[in-house]
Parts: C-alpha cells; structure tokens; sequence
C-alpha cells in the first residue's frame, strides 16, 4: 500500500504542468489529498514529509485573485484579465467538470487498500491492480473485495458544490462519498449525502452535495464483499462537476467526439451520426458511409464489417386486415453492415401468413385487425365476444398477457448502454406470437428493458382492507437460453421513488414461473430488464442470448380488463344486487358476508365458501382481521398423563444473533445478523443498514417488515471505512406456521441431528415459519425452524446458535435452522415440582419446609408454598415416657421369669422327693402317688429343709432311671405318706 502511495506521489511529480483553478502548481493539492488518505488509512509518512518539504515554499507564495470569470471565459494569469476562450476549447467560469474519461484526469488519484488481513495473512498484494478504471465516457469501479479510493482536492474561494452521476446497482458493493478540508478532517455530512443510494440497472442517479470556501478533498470511495462465486457489479462515474472556484486558469480542450464551433463556449457539443472529431475540434469530419460508419460521439470512424446474423433480428408482423400474420425479418437499426459484399448474409425470406392468434383474455375482434378492450362490467375469454356479468357477480378485473401479436398498450419497450448510445431508440424486446423475446440490442452489455406500468389495485368489492391483505398478484412465465453470463432481473419501483430488484437469474433457464404478491395499494412499475453480459463491451458476439416470456398476468389492477366474473356479497334485502364489501375476516357465502371462524385465517378472495378459512397451525391463533395466524408465546404439552404449559412471553422481543467470523475468498471478514420475531401478533420492522445512518438519522433507510430476517455486517475495523456496514435485510420468513414438538410440519422439517444433543427430558419445542416470496433459488421460498430448548443454566433471552457445519444458518440456501436455549423455554411450574420437608421439633412446634426438585426446570407457574408450622410433642417428653414403659416392662419380664423360675424349683423339688422316697423303701410309690400329694401345694416352706447330697440335675436323673430300666420290669409301690417330710437326698 505504501508503494502505491509514493507510485501516485511519483505520477503527480511527472506531471509538473498541471494546472488546478486557482493555483498554478496543481500537485500541492494532489500532495494534500494523498497525504490525508495517508493519514485515514494510517500509513507512516516519513519519506512523505521529506519529499513535500521543498513544496511548502511553493504554497506560501501562492495568492490567488479575489475575483472570478464568466463561463466560457478564463484567466490570463500575465495579464490578470479574464479572455473568451478559443474554438474547440470550453470554460464553466468559476466551474470545471470532468466528462473524458479515456485517461483518469490530471489531479485525480485512484488509492486502493487491503487493510483486513483476515485468516489468510497478508492480502496487500492482491490489489496492487485494483483501482477505478476510465471507459471514455464514464469511471468503472472496481469489482473485488479492495477498498480503493478516488481523490481529487479542490480549492474554493466561495462556497461552491459538486455534483456528479453514478450508477449503484449492486448493494454487495459499499459505496461511500465524503469530504475532507486542509487538515484532513472529516467535514460534516448527513448520512444521505455521504452513502449512495441504490439506483436500478441502466438508470444513472445524480448526487450534489455543497462545499465550502477553502480547500475541500473529495472522496468516491468503494467496497466489495464476495459472498459465494458472484462478482458484484461495479460503480460507475461521469459528469463530475465542480462549483466555487475563483476562476478557471485554463480552458478546457473538447474531448474526442465532441467540438465547440463558437468561441467563449462553456460546453461542447457531441458530433452527428457517421461523423468524428479529435482532442480540441471546433468541427466534426463526415465519414465516407460507403465503406466507414460512427456513432454519435464517435472519435473515429469505423469500417462497415459485412452482415451476418447478428445483424437482423425476427419479428411478426401486425395482423392484416384478413386477420393474418407473418414471420419477417429486419436489419438491426441504425444498419452498419455491408449486403453486397463477398461472405455478408442477406435477409431470409418471410414466412406464410398465418391466422392471427386470439385476443388476449378480456379483450375482443370486432372483425377487425386489432383488439380492443371489453366495456366496463363485460368478460371475454378473448374468443368470445364481450357478455355483462351476471348479478351476484362483479367482473375479476386485471391484465392477462398470453398472445404477443403487438405489444400491450399497458406496457413499452426500450434499450439502454451505459457506455454508448447504439442502441438508443431500439426495442429492447420484440413479439413473437406466443411470446414476447429480447431483442438484438446494439452490444452485448447492453439492458433490454420491458416495463409494465400498474397506476394502482382495485381489490374485489367484497373483499377486505385488513393488515397483510393480497391487493394484488403479478405472475409471469419465462425461459433463458445463454451461452454467455447473462441475466435477467425483475425490478418494481413503487409510487416512483425508488426501484428495488425483486430477484433475477443468472444463466441458463428451463420454462419456469415466477409470483409475486402486492401487500399494499400502490402505483407501481414492474420493469425486465435483460443483460447478455455485464462486462464493457463494444460489438454483439451472443445475439443467440435470449430471454423469452410467455404470459404475464396482474389481477386486481385498476385500469384492466376482465376475462370472468366473480361471485360478490350482496346488499341483505331480497331484491338488492348491488355488490357490498365485507368486513375484515369475511367470506363470501352464499352472497353474503360470514365471518371466519376462529383461529382461522382467509386465504383469498378468489376462493369463495367456508374453504377460503384455512385453520391456524399448532398452537396458533389469528389477528381480528383473520388475515395471519401468530403464536401468543404460549405452548401447551401433554404426553404420558404429564402436562407441561410453557410461556414464551420473556422471548416474544426481538432476539438477536451475529454469528461468525466468516470470511470470503479474499479474507475480507463478515458476520451474519439475524433478527427473530419469535411470537406476539405483530409483523415487526427490521432495519439492518450502514449502522452510521442508523444512529445519526434515526430512521431506517431501508427496511423490511417481517418475523425473521438477515444482514451481511462488515465491522469497520479493517477496511477503510470508520464504521460497520451493513447489507441490506433479507426477509426469511412472514408467516408463523405453528408451533409442535413433531419435527415436521406443513412439509417443513426440523434437524435435531445439527445441534448437540441434551439429556434434559423437558421436550424441545419447534417454532415453524415460512416465507411466502420465493426466489430464484427456493421456489417454493425460503422456511426457518426455531427449536427451543429449555436450559435453567442460560438468562432469560438465553442464546441463540446455528449449526457448526452450516454457519449461515442454513446448509441448503432455503432452510434456516437456529437452537435457543434459554430458561425462559422452560415449563412452567407446578406443584409436582416441588417436595416437603419436616423439621424438628422444638419447644412443642415443628416447621414443614417446601423446595423445589433439583435439577429445577421450570419458570414461573406456582410458587412454592409458606413455610407451616404444626404442633408437636418435645422429644423430652417421649424420652420419659419412653423411659417409664422400659422400666416397666423390664420389670414385668423379670417378675414372670422368677415366677416360672420357681414353679419349676417346686417341680423339681417334688420329683426329687420322690426319688429319694423310693430309694429308701427300696420299692416304687404307687401309680396314684405320681400325682400332687394332699396338702404339697401348700408345703413351699419346706423347700428350706431340704439337704441335697447330690448336685445330680434333674435331666441326667431322668436319663439314669431310664437307663436303669430298660429291660426290666418294675412294680408300683404305694409311699408311706408320714415319712414324706423327713426324707433327705443321699
């Protein structure tokens, strides 16, 4: 960048004869204009100060007279007296205008800077050949993603202005105009007068912006953005004209092509057809037309070329009298070629006459050559003659354009060259029978326009003016063949302020349709234009590049035609057959008005019964007017006795994304911003332009009302310009189609499979929406899919994401697919998301706490419940009584142990005595004496009496007196009953 800087201050140094109005040495203020665009792009300027040092003494001597000359006149500096200008020569007085441009004038620069480096690394290379690029007649700007830069420093003694004309087709391309003064400071302009506005193809606008007195540097700045392969198109320049100099120093020599007869001239005038003149004429030479031609302007003559194909074009003929037609063919105007030369074609023969085709839907013959429109109130299908519509019914008015015998009276023709004037005065299209085609034009740049005028919508009476109504519908059918890139745009311009590119294509088309719809009442201008090439060309190789159109139909429009009528809401009196209109969100039904029902949406009015309310999607509802459904941001969802109610209310506004970086081929560094209108009842604007305008103005310069919509934003960091850029907002989707869990609705699918996956079980929700303008690419327009995820760890407006492998959103170009996460997707709240807990209890009171479930995953809802408190017993209390229960029943099991413990001492003590009772008898008591004697029951007391030889236990007693008799017999032997209290154990 820095070689190219010292490269011009080394042009302006050859140039030692320049002279600028006002200072004899023109390169001071050169010097000035690049030294400032130094010091803007931040470029060292050591060397540079060093190399303008010895000028500075030039300039302090420099004082320029306070007085200025008439036009037509200059300065003659020896004499200091203003003198008429010579012949072939022209002055504006105190003006100077630039209209040549085979050469880049004296004292302007073309300064071109890479200054975003991007991923790539150093790119600076890569425009050393950008800059703007003379065409004769105008400046061509460049078409890559370098930001280059023309500068031209004037000096003013009074406040002046310059105005100059520009073509800006392409919003791709950024396009800046600025002023600077001495200290190469920015002067004060609002937004309007800095960003060029947009202008349609072939149309040049022109831009006057006032100057001060003193020194003034002007800015045409310019940069590109490729996003894809598409070159944009560039920025064109001429008439740059300069008011407010003191005088003018020097006249000005007429450009080639153009002369000045009369001395004191402040204009030169462009030569006739088939003449030329050099630099400075004050005449034009003739061309010898036998062998050489020359266009207006021309600053040569050229040789005829011999005819050929190229050089004639078909047509048919108007229908005859006889209601016949016929193919012929015809020499492209003005005719170049030359017929009676060896190898030049000659004209083919006419075709047969043919029987004209019909008359266009609502038009009729009256047995004559042409068609005339059918009355007021009538219909004809075209073949038919014109018959009144019937009562209940009104005539479905607008243009049917299907036959292409002569071109409709609605509708004209013309072609237009930025560079040269061949083809003015030609048809940019010509009929063809069944269809209307681009003409020849007179090169390959050249714009083919057809244009349709609508002066405004008449809807059917019955119909309604609510918000979003269909006023009205254009619809055209068309086929391209190219070999070369070639491309036809559709443009509108509404109540002639400003036209706009509705879509175009690009290359080779099959036979194909193309809808759009008009939401509001307008005059409008529908306009075509075709282009073979947008490259700079002079000559005709790709004749065979056509575009054809086969029928374009308008319903609606004021001034058509009918080709059938249509049913109508009548007056309620029996005898009424006047046509009424029906209110907002009325169908017609059986002639009269019924009303929607609800949650139902009117299509159009052209379907008539209950069938033109179509029903609202999912978890959608209609405005009052019935004309769009939209989703009141709350969902409900219930699966597997489990319902979950959710509101989206905290994410109804507008939320915002700016993903990226990304960056072109060049490097050059761009973010997507998209803007979501996630749910409410209202389409809202979205305005994403220079965010300069935006914050100095206050008002949008270019906006779009929809649901969804996106910007490309270049940040100001890097190319040259001090502020971010912004595109202009595409609209991806004005209709809400619903709202569901499913992934697929009305032929619109969600793709779980490009987001990370989630183990939370609160169901993703998918907002569905879709566009109802299609484009070139999408012909069944554009669909978005907001999916909608509950996350208690993001805010409340949460965060919104695409898909990794597709960071614009979509990976298809016409499916747009965005994840917000965020807290407020989550359900609302609900008692089942929350559980108790019980506290101790302390002095007789006990608290019954409530929190919610973890993880929580829910918002709002129900709150949890107060804190309760209940009466309890002290835990004190229960020990004791618990104590006391222990002790007793403690002491109740030793008392029946000691109790049982006893009884079987007794038992034993009363076998023991029989024992030892039978021992001493040596004989057995009776059986009767086994028993409880008399009166032992009562004989506890001689338990203590007992003296016990043995400590033999009672089981192994058992066991010896088994042992003892087994195998053998004993008898019973009855006790004496006195012996039984002295008995003792030996």
């Amino acid at each position: 960048m820095l070689g190219q800087l010292f490269a011009a201050l080394w042009d302006s140094q050859s140039h030692p004869g320049v002279i600028q109005p006002g200072y004899e040495p023109g390169i001071v203020l050169t010097h000035l204009a690049l030294r400032c665009s130094a010091l803007y792009l931040g470029v060292p300027l050591v060397v540079y100060f060093t190399y303008l040092f010895h000028e500075m003494s030039t300039l302090s001597r420099l004082s320029p007279p306070a007085f200025s000359c008439e036009a037509g006149e200059f300065l003659e500096m020896s004499a200091q007296e203003c003198t008429q200008c010579a012949a072939g020569t022209y002055s504006l007085g105190s003006g100077i205008r630039f209209d040549d441009w085979e050469t880049i004038p004296s004292g302007f620069s073309s300064l071109a800077t890479y200054l975003d480096n991007g991923p790539h690394g150093d790119d600076s290379s890569t425009c050393n050949s950008s800059t703007w690029f003379p065409q004769g007649s105008y400046l061509e700007s460049n078409r890559d993603e370098c930001t280059v830069s023309l500068i031209y420093a004037v000096h003013l003694k009074k406040p002046g202005s310059v105005s100059f004309d520009y073509q800006y087709p392409d919003g791709n391309l950024f396009f800046e105009f600025f002023i600077q003064n001495d200290q190469c400071q920015e002067m004060d302009q609002t937004a309007d007068k800095k960003w060029l506005k947009l202008t349609s193809h072939g149309e040049w606008a022109t831009h006057t912006v006032n100057l001060k007195s003193g020194t003034n540097i002007l800015y045409w700045r310019t940069a590109g953005i490729l996003i894809g392969a598409k070159v944009v198109k560039p920025v064109l320049l001429k008439n740059v004209h300069i008011e407010g100099v003191a005088y003018a120093s020097e006249c000005f020599p007429c450009k080639p092509g153009t002369f000045s007869q009369t001395p004191g001239s402040s204009s030169c005038q462009p030569c006739p057809r088939d003449t030329h003149s050099g630099h400075g004429a004050s005449s034009c030479t003739p061309c010898n037309t036998t062998t050489l031609y020359a266009p207006e302007g021309s600053a040569e003559c050229k040789a005829r070329p011999p005819c050929s194909k190229k050089d004639y074009f078909q047509i048919h003929t108007p229908c005859d009298l006889e209601g016949k037609t016929q193919v012929t063919y015809r020499w492209v105007e003005p005719q170049i070629c030359l017929v009676d030369v060896a190898g030049a074609e000659t004209l083919p023969p006419s075709g047969d006459r043919e029987p004209c085709p019909p008359c266009n839907p609502g038009f009729y013959n009256n047995d004559t050559a042409t068609c005339s429109p059918c009355p007021p109130g009538t219909f004809s299908d075209g073949v038919k003659a014109c018959e009144s519509c019937p009562a209940g019914t009104e005539p479905a008015v607008g243009y049917q354009y299907k036959w292409w015998n002569v071109l409709p009276a609605s509708m004209k023709t013309s072609c237009f060259n930025v560079g040269n004037s061949k083809c003015d005065g030609m048809n940019g299209w010509e009929v063809a029978g069944d269809h209307i085609r681009s003409g020849a034009g007179g090169s390959d740049n050249d714009y083919l326009i057809l244009n349709l005028h609508v002066p405004g919508f008449k809807p059917p009476t019955s119909a309604t003016g609510g918000a979003g109504t269909e006023f009205g519908r254009i619809s055209f059918e068309f086929e391209m063949v190219c070999s070369a890139d070639c491309e036809l745009y559709f443009m509108m311009d509404v109540n002639r302020k400003s036209t706009r590119v509705v879509a175009s294509w690009e290359g080779s088309k099959v036979r194909q349709s193309y809808t759009h719809i008009m939401t509001k009442n307008a005059s409008v201008s529908y306009t075509w234009a075709f282009q073979r090439t947008n490259q700079a060309s002079d000559v005709r190789q790709n004749v065979n590049n056509v575009a054809s159109i086969y029928s374009i139909s308008v319903s609606n429009a004021v001034d058509g035609v009918s080709s059938e009528c249509q049913t109508c809401a009548l007056l309620s009196q029996p005898s009424g057959s006047l046509c009424v209109p029906c209110p907002p969100g009325h169908y017609i039904h059986t002639s009269q008005c019924t009303e929607c029902p609800p949650n139902t949406h009117l299509t159009s009015h052209s379907t008539l019964g209950p069938e033109a309310c179509k029903p609202c999607g999912p978890s959608s509802k209609s405005n009052k007017e019935h004309s769009r459904c939209y989703s009141d941001c709350v969902f409900s969802y219930s699966e597997n006795n489990v319902s979950l109610s959710f509101d989206y209310s905290s994410l109804g506004s507008v939320g915002t994304l700016m993903n990226g970086p990304s960056f072109t081929t060049k490097g050059t560094k761009y973010y997507h911003l998209f803007n979501i209108s996630l749910c409410g009842g209202e389409v809202h604007t979205h305005t994403h332009t220079d965010l300069t305008i935006f914050k100095e103005t206050g008002e949008p310069a270019n906006a779009v009302e929809t649901l969804i919509c996106q910007s490309t934003i270049i940040p100001s960091s890097g190319r040259g310009f001090h502020t971010a850029l912004s595109s202009q907002s595409i609209s991806l989707a004005d209709t809400f189609l619903g709202a569901t869990v499913a992934l697929t609705l009305d032929g619109v699918k969600a793709r779980p499979d490009l987001f990370p996956q989630t183990t939370n079980k609160v169901p993703d929700v998918n907002f569905f929406y879709r566009s109802l303008e299609v484009t070139s690419s999408c012909d069944k327009g554009r669909n978005v899919v907001v999916t909608l995820r509950c996350n208690p760890d993001r805010g409340t407006q949460g965060e919104l994401t695409v898909p990794s492998q597709c960071p614009a959103g979509t990976c298809d170009g016409c499916t747009f697919h965005f994840l917000w996460e965020s807290s407020g997707a989550c359900p609302q709240c609900t008692s089942t998301n929350y559980h108790q807990i019980e506290g101790a209890c302390k002095g007789g009171l006990q608290d019954t706490l409530y929190v919610w479930t973890e993880p929580k995953r829910c918002v709002g809802g129900v709150s949890l419940p107060e804190k309760k408190t209940w009466p309890c017993e002290s835990m004190d209390f229960l020990v004791k009584m618990g104590a006391t229960i222990g002790a007793f029943t403690a002491a109740l099991l030793f008392s029946i142990t000691c109790y049982f413990w006893k009884k079987n001492k007794r038992l034993e003590f009363k076998y023991s005595k029989l024992v030892m009772s039978s021992n001493k008898e040596c004989e057995l008591p009776g059986a009767d004496s086994c028993a409880v004697m008399e009166g032992e029951e009562n004989e506890g007391e001689m338990e203590d009496e007992v003296v016990y030889s043995k400590k033999t236990s009672l089981i192994r007693k058992l066991k010896a007196i088994a042992s003892r008799g087994n195998g053998r017999s004993y008898e019973n032997v009855q006790l004496n009953s006195s012996q039984s209290n002295g008995l003792v154990w030996g």
